[in-house]
């Protein structure tokens, strides 16, 4: 298991943050700009915590701080990313959200990180309290609601972005029982690979709208 495992984190890692730098190249405008920025924001913040994960697995030395830290990192870029695809959706749906909702969006974002600052979260000892675990992330899942909704609302206008809010709301569907319970439960982990396909084919998305000839 850790072979096909450390494999597939390896590829993605890759997958992700390649695809982000060519899309950042072949970017003709900023919403392509944006779409590259998030690819890499969320390859390379993924890679610190699969890289001591994977590392963990054949080498003999103690990854506890470095698992726990990767966490952390991983989930505050993941945050970042998802502001980064409201934006995203504002430009290409030429969308201009009223202020409230701007402010929602970047009230959320700022209540995640400030909670995944807090101590009590026990990123160090790479512990899982699953009441910690619960605070902070129902803002992050408020923001990935959101931002689901907001994605779903234009599903007719571009056949691309069509499955968009699918990939979104089943990579929290897969997300919340392992941020939940992986302490309690261990096997519950194996979700993050049913989830990080989602968040490949968002990048897949991202790579076919910079390459199409056409905006729409």
């Amino acid at each position: 298991m850790k072979y096909g495992e450390s494999v597939f984190d390896i590829l993605y890692l890759l997958f992700a943050a390649g695809a982000g730098v060519i899309i950042l190249i072949k970017a003709r405008n900023r919403t392509e700009r944006l779409m590259g920025l998030a690819a890499l924001i969320l390859g390379c913040g993924d890679a610190f915590h699969l890289v001591p994960r994977v590392l963990n697995y054949f080498v003999e030395a103690d990854f506890t701080s470095a698992l726990g830290i990767g966490k952390l990192i991983t989930s505050v870029t993941m945050t970042l990313f998802y502001v980064l695809m409201f934006y995203i959706w504002l430009d290409l749906f030429r969308r201009k959200e009223p202020r409230s909702v701007l402010f929602c969006v970047w009230a959320l974002t700022a209540c995640r990180i400030l909670l995944c600052l807090s101590p009590q979260n026990g990123w160090l000892e790479n512990r899982s309290d699953m009441l910690w675990g619960i605070l902070r992330n129902v803002p992050f899942v408020c923001l990935g609601a959101l931002v689901c909704y907001a994605y779903w609302e234009t599903r007719r206008e571009d056949r691309l972005f069509r499955p968009v809010w699918l990939y979104i709301l089943l990579s929290f569907l897969f997300y919340i029982p392992v941020a939940v319970g992986a302490g309690a439960a261990p096997i519950l982990g194996m979700l993050m690979l049913p989830k990080t396909v989602c968040y490949i084919l968002l990048i897949i998305t991202f790579l076919r709208s910079v390459f199409r000839k056409s905006p729409r």
